[in-house]
């Protein structure tokens, strides 16, 4: 099999020699075998599609020079496979180009014949056009940017419960096949092509284009066609690297899109400059994903692809009610397990915070447990957060997105701007006049900036988060902790213990660092003001104040922040039981 991964690629052509062709777009358990070869901050993409070509045994590869990473890739394995092919795409469709490319695609014609032995047959040819066939005359989500790895895209599939049309780069490939005319036509811009068929190579009327390096055997009139076979590649929907991009509007102004999954990846610079573009520009929801091409990827991204549904009206659950007078929410976080019990004129009555511990459903469990109010008398459950799709005996689960908007409206009706910092991640939404979700955005990739962050600095200056807390409040030097990821800003730490600076300082360092990380969040969704902050972090009221500094007002602090997410889960169970009462 010739394995190829670019919708330029030319692979109806060798099909036209016999040849099979598959697009390599798995993703990869780790890069093992691709590091060996090139350094850690090559494009995740290529470092898997080094991976795959390595698992699978591929022996023969059609790349497209679409950027450096690839030109890169094409060094590393020219000389490790039987057969590899670099195409030079040109960055325009104009005439200049298309010619350029048709005479690329003479050239790969010619290399794979004397490789392969084989001849080009045009039937053949003509029978490897499948296209794809879209239809945009109903509704659907836009998945756009970067290639999205196969798996990635089943899985995205399968929890969007809406029509999902790939738009990557690496997709939405669709030619017609050539068609079945007398002869050769030129029709603006693109040439038609008809079959012209030349006399055999030798014979009285031998034609010129059969001469040595030319590709033998073939029954047709090989420039003509390739010319027309080059415009047809270069007049699918522009990716990136071309010039003109204008063609990618047919997908951003279609009246049947509802929204968009914008897609990036890891160390791939294309595509984050037209995310602004069309995060400006559209009036339907865009959520920004990124992955790295790895299977470790494919679990991290249930959470803002489920805010992102639910922010469109989609994606939740049917609740089912039982018997009893509370309602309670579970908010199942990587370090602690929140419980908050609403009674049925939606006042706080119980609530329970305990350690997650290695099982989300043991930690729910063990939260139920602690509340004062019997299991029985709980109507509704409805669980939030990372563990919540793991407790079984939730009866509903939403994201913790749309459940810390609803509490942190129910507390505080009129905030705009939630910066929620966890155990594990950040996240900061921004509401409408309405109290619902805007937009989003997450930092969960890294601990950066996050109560882990935290906890494993008080670790090194032998304190705890309470400790840390009230020590930052009472620092003297400025000082700054310059790095931003959690093994360097240690590093930094311990130097600056060496050199004899103040606890106080130090933490109040830290709680800049976590500030600025976290506004980092703030400015992407455009927060306003007024601003709440949740989640364990809110309870240090160094990071609040350095976050107040930055926004440039008061952040209201609810007086258990870390309640709110579970809260907001409550109040859907409250509301699931106050409609089938009136169903009823």
């Amino acid at each position: 099999m010739i394995g190829f991964t670019c919708k330029y690629a030319p692979a109806e052509l060798l099909a036209g020699f016999g040849a099979e062709t598959g697009l390599l777009n798995l993703e990869a358990e780790n890069f093992d075998y691709a590091q060996d070869l090139t350094h850690m901050n090559m494009c995740s993409h290529i470092k898997a599609l080094l991976e795959e070509v390595h698992r699978e045994g591929i022996r023969e590869l059609l790349l497209v020079d679409c950027c450096d990473s690839m030109r890169r890739a094409a060094d590393i394995l020219k000389d490790k496979l039987d057969f590899c092919f670099l195409l030079d795409l040109p960055h325009n469709d104009d005439a200049c180009a298309r010619r350029h490319f048709a005479e690329e695609l003479m050239r790969l014609a010619q290399e794979y014949q004397t490789y392969s032995g084989k001849t080009f047959d045009y039937r053949r040819f003509r029978g490897a056009f499948t296209g794809e066939d879209r239809d945009v005359s109903r509704d659907f989500i836009a998945v756009m940017g970067a290639r999205m790895g196969t798996r990635q895209f089943e899985n995205l599939s399968k929890a969007v419960p809406m029509r999902l049309e790939d738009f990557t780069c690496n997709s939405s490939r669709s030619m017609s096949p050539p068609p079945d005319a007398p002869a050769d036509t030129t029709d603006g811009a693109h040439t038609k092509y008809a079959p012209d068929r030349a006399a055999a190579p030798g014979g009285q009327d031998a034609d010129p284009r059969y001469a040595e390096g030319s590709v033998a055997g073939a029954d047709v009139n090989m420039d003509s066609l390739m010319e027309w076979y080059a415009g047809e590649l270069l007049a699918q929907i522009p990716c990136m690297r071309m010039a003109d991009i204008k063609r990618r509007r047919e997908i951003t102004e279609s009246p049947n899109l509802r929204g968009i999954i914008y897609h990036t990846v890891k160390f791939c610079d294309y595509y984050g400059f037209e995310y602004e573009m069309i995060r400006r520009s559209v009036s339907v929801p865009v959520i920004k994903i990124e992955t790295d091409f790895t299977m470790q990827s494919l679990g991290q991204l249930s959470t803002r692809i489920g805010g992102f549904l639910e922010s469109m009206g989609i994606g939740k659950e049917a609740i089912v009610t039982g018997e009893g007078r509370y309602y309670a929410g579970i908010d199942s976080g990587s370090t602690t397990t929140n419980v908050a019990v609403l009674d049925r004129q939606g006042k706080l009555v119980d609530y329970a915070i305990v350690r997650t511990g290695a099982k989300a459903q043991r930690g729910a469990q063990k939260a139920l447990d602690a509340l004062q109010i019997p299991a029985e008398e709980i109507a509704v459950i409805v669980a939030t957060g990372y563990g919540r799709q793991n407790i079984d005996f939730a009866d509903a689960c939403i994201t913790e997105i749309t459940c810390h908007a609803k509490g942190a409206w129910h507390l505080a009706p009129g905030i705009r701007t939630i910066i929620d910092i966890g155990g594990q991640d950040s996240k900061v939404i921004l509401l409408d006049d309405s109290g619902n979700v805007a937009n989003f955005a997450m930092n969960d990739k890294c601990a950066a900036g996050t109560g882990r962050f935290l906890e494993n600095m008080a670790k090194v200056l032998e304190t705890d988060l309470d400790g840390m807390g009230r020590a930052g409040l009472s620092w003297e030097e400025d000082l700054t902790i310059s790095s931003m990821c959690t093994v360097f800003a240690e590093s930094e730490v311990v130097s600056l213990i060496a050199d004899n600076k103040a606890v106080s300082d130090i933490v109040h360092g830290l709680n800049k660092s976590v500030a600025s990380k976290t506004m980092n969040l703030v400015n992407r969704v455009k927060g306003r003001g007024r601003y709440m902050m949740t989640g364990g972090g809110a309870r240090n009221r160094g990071v609040v104040g350095c976050l107040e500094a930055l926004v440039g007002e008061k952040i209201s602090v609810p007086e258990i922040p870390d309640l709110c997410g579970a809260i907001g889960a409550a109040l859907f169970a409250l509301e699931a039981a106050e409609q089938k009462g009136r169903d009823s």
